[in-house]
């Protein structure tokens, strides 16, 4: 006993057996003074009941002088053979200063620590845990963890398990725990560091936990978590309900429990905002979503009004231009409940637990939009500023897809009317052509494109056929489509051919591209197909611009793509048009479109035109039926691009409806012709019109020999119209002029003009045509 510093055997029934010369000289007292007394008259505390294997701990012993005196006190038991225990043997040293310090440290420790022996049983706890457990720390001292836990759940069972695992492993272990504590309304979460306290290398003789509060890092990591998933997920789309829709996917149910989102009415109507600020500001429900099935926590039905008073949270959200938190007890909270419950709109009893609402505007670019409303009612943790200020991230996010959407539908809605304003909105009845048509704008997010078609009525009863796609797409590409089809209009009315007319648009697109000031002329480029089909002659002359071919399906026949020269797009400049001809029988199908109908991303523009043969095979009724067949099967499921379809089936005029004599180049035969179209016409029944024909003829067969040259050709044309053409080999081009009141001529084209609908000339390969048509009697 001499060789330890202090020493003491004490029985099981807690007296005192031996005492060393270290003991006696420690608390003064002779080993006949105390042996045979109780231990526990020696302490200057009492110390908790316990029966542990071995104990250490600080205990206050009363020195023999009179002072308390601080001892580090270790017991280790005595087992008798029979293995019940006999006593302890009890060693002890002076607790200095340092010593003292470091247990208060351990014991005010501002995290949870605990040391626990090999069976999970507490040898010591500070304050902070035993708070945690609503005990006092030293009540805990040999207590069995497992009965320390009122609730003994999911936490405190895999800290039982960790505890088990260390001890027998001899390996740390750290995790993180989620615990509300009973005094507190919100979650905490805990970092749990569980490691070994060994005597050996090889021994375990405690284990040891420190608990570290890391909530506010867990919810740093939780708001930037959710910021991250709004930052793909929100906006997916260029749609102002489905942006809305997105925002509440993300927040309901990890942030709130009940959400909505009300926009005014001028963003939904693609209108400028509104400047006058009334008191009680109206906005349309269009967007929300609820824990609960059915949510029926809503107020307000989708599409639905709904009016804020000036003391509602929404309403000063929006006039602050800031979150605000409401939290029950508060006047402007339970107001607002009690003015929702008041509706007839939803269950007033699924609103009754809610305790807490953060309401944002939704603003982008300096532009309030709208309000979104957050509200807690299951989940028990309030709203606190952190999550006012996670709210006004989302909701800024929100608000520029919002804004992003609306701005894209401001701007397709202004692209798809002007669009619609260029195209040809009737197209007229046709004795060459019957014709059908779709026009399918895109509903990517690129915006409307500038495809265009056009059906041209031409001299002669021939028909122009025009298709054309502009690069790009938006307002600018509308209004180059609007440029290129008026100038293809004008072109074709001086009945250029096709290649001649490929030409000059191909001159166009270049000056407009300089006048732009664009770097590249392609910016501004276009491709375009351009056709001209003659009901007489029954042939088909086409040329095109970097633009593909169209189809054709004879009538006894299958559907094919025309062989022909693709040409460069408009906009190139300094290559050549080609013409391709091609003879028709009647009843003939044309198909012209642009090459959002048969490209797609999982297909190539070769594929898309087999396709489209294949769809034009397709029995039909009308030609109304067979482009919507033909759209239905050829177009992509998600077409990047618009879609313009024109198809025309050919008609001839026979031999019936057409009357050519040969003009010798003498003015005395011009009485000999005019006598033929008489006849002609009273052959026709047109009887009616013989007087303007008369003259028609007369004057023009009078010029053409007069001022033209060999060889003359006189031809009258009933379809819808009567047409009069006069050709000669000359290819000056007449024109209208002013006569003079003793002028002997040049009346004569002005009394054409004046008597006739319409009338012009055409370069032919010998020389130039005039013609006059004029309507025929109903």
């Amino acid at each position: 006993m001499e060789q330890v510093a202090a020493a003491a055997i004490v029985d099981a029934r807690g007296t005192v057996t031996g005492w060393s010369e270290g003991a006696r000289q420690l608390t003064g007292y002779t080993a006949e003074e105390v042996v045979g007394r109780a231990a526990q008259d020696l302490l200057a505390e009492g110390v908790p009941p316990s029966a542990p294997t071995v104990v250490t701990g600080t205990v206050v012993v009363r020195h023999r002088d009179g002072h308390p005196l601080p001892l580090c006190l270790t017991a280790h038991p005595v087992i008798g053979p029979d293995g019940s225990p006999q006593g302890f043997v009890v060693t002890t040293a002076p607790s200095t200063g340092d010593a003292d310090l470091v247990a208060r440290a351990f014991q005010q420790a501002p995290i949870a620590m605990s040391v626990f022996d090999r069976e999970q049983r507490y040898l010591r706890a500070n304050d902070m845990a035993g708070g945690l457990l609503g005990f006092d720390a030293d009540s805990l001292t040999g207590r069995y963890f497992p009965y320390s836990a009122d609730d003994y759940d999911v936490n405190e069972r895999r800290f039982d398990r960790c505890l088990r695992q260390v001890a027998e492993t001899g390996r740390p272990v750290h995790y993180e725990s989620h615990k509300r504590s009973a005094s507190e309304a919100r979650e905490h979460a805990w970092m749990v560091y569980v490691w070994p306290v060994h005597t050996a290398p090889d021994q375990v003789a405690a284990v040891a936990m420190a608990a570290v509060d890391s909530s506010e890092q867990y919810s740093a990591r939780r708001r930037l978590v959710l910021l991250n998933e709004a930052a793909t997920a929100i906006g997916t789309t260029l749609d102002v309900r489905r942006t809305a829709e997105e925002l509440l996917e993300v927040v309901v149910p990890r942030f709130a429990d009940f959400a909505s989102v009300d926009l005014l009415d001028w963003v939904l109507d693609k209108d400028e905002p509104p400047r006058d600020h009334r008191a009680e500001i109206v906005l349309r429900r269009i967007a929300h979503r609820s824990v609960t099935e059915g949510i029926p926590e809503a107020a307000v039905v989708l599409g639905g009004t709904d009016s804020y008073g000036p003391c509602s949270p929404p309403l000063r959200a929006l006039r602050e231009s800031r979150a605000v938190l409401r939290r029950a007890g508060e006047p402007d909270f339970d107001h607002w409940v009690q003015e929702r419950n008041s509706r007839p709109m939803g269950d007033p009893a699924s609103r009754r637990g809610a305790h807490s609402l953060v309401t944002v505007p939704l603003r982008a670019r300096g532009t309030t939009l709208g309000v979104a409303v957050f509200v807690r009612i299951h989940n028990p943790d309030p709203y606190a500023a952190d999550d006012a200020a996670l709210a006004e991230d989302l909701a800024s996010r929100a608000a520029v897809s919002v804004d992003n959407a609306r701005r894209f539908a401001r701007e397709r809605g202004t692209a798809l009317a002007l669009q619609h304003s260029l195209l040809p909105r009737g197209l007229s009845e046709q004795a060459a052509l019957d014709v059908a048509h779709r026009y399918l704008p895109s509903g990517s997010q690129a915006g409307i494109g500038g495809d265009w078609f056009d059906v041209i009525p031409l001299s002669g009863g021939r028909v122009g056929l025009v298709v054309g796609d502009v690069v790009g797409h938006g307002i600018r590409s509308s209004a180059t489509m609007g440029r290129l089809r008026t100038a293809v209009r004008t072109l074709a009315d001086v009945d250029l051919p096709p290649d001649e007319l490929l030409t000059h648009l191909d001159d166009l697109v270049a000056h407009l591209a300089a006048a732009e000031g664009g770097d590249e002329v392609g910016e501004m480029g276009a491709t375009c197909l351009y056709a001209v089909y003659d009901p007489i002659s029954r042939r088909l002359a086409l040329a095109a611009a970097g633009h593909p071919p169209p189809a054709v399906r004879e009538p006894d026949g299958g559907a094919r793509l025309v062989t022909m020269s693709a040409g460069p797009p408009l906009g190139v400049g300094g290559l050549p048009f080609e013409e391709t001809q091609l003879e028709l029988p009647e009843g003939s199908l044309i198909a012209l479109y642009t090459n959002g109908l048969i490209e797609g991303s999982d297909r190539d523009l070769d594929d898309g035109a087999v396709e489209l043969c294949r769809a034009l095979e397709t029995p039909s009724d009308t030609l109304d039926d067979l482009c919507d067949k033909v759209v239905k099967s050829v177009l992509p499921d998600e077409p990047g691009d618009d879609v313009a379809l024109l198809l025309a089936r050919t008609r001839a005029l026979g031999a019936d409806q057409v009357a050519t004599w040969d003009v010798p180049p003498d003015p005395a035969e011009v009485a000999t012709t005019r006598q033929y179209a008489i006849e002609q016409l009273a052959e026709w029944g047109l009887a009616e019109v013989t007087f303007v024909t008369e003259l028609v003829v007369s004057e023009l067969v009078t010029n053409a020999i007069r001022y033209g040259g060999p060889p003359i050709q006189l031809r009258l044309i009933r379809d819808g119209s009567l047409i009069c053409e006069v050709s000669d080999g000359s290819s000056t081009s007449p024109h209208l002029r002013r006569a003079h009141a003793f002028d002997e001529g040049g009346r004569g084209l002005l009394l054409v003009a004046q008597l006739t609908q319409r009338w012009g000339s055409r370069q032919t390969s010998e020389g130039k045509t005039i013609w006059a048509e004029q309507s025929l009697p109903a």
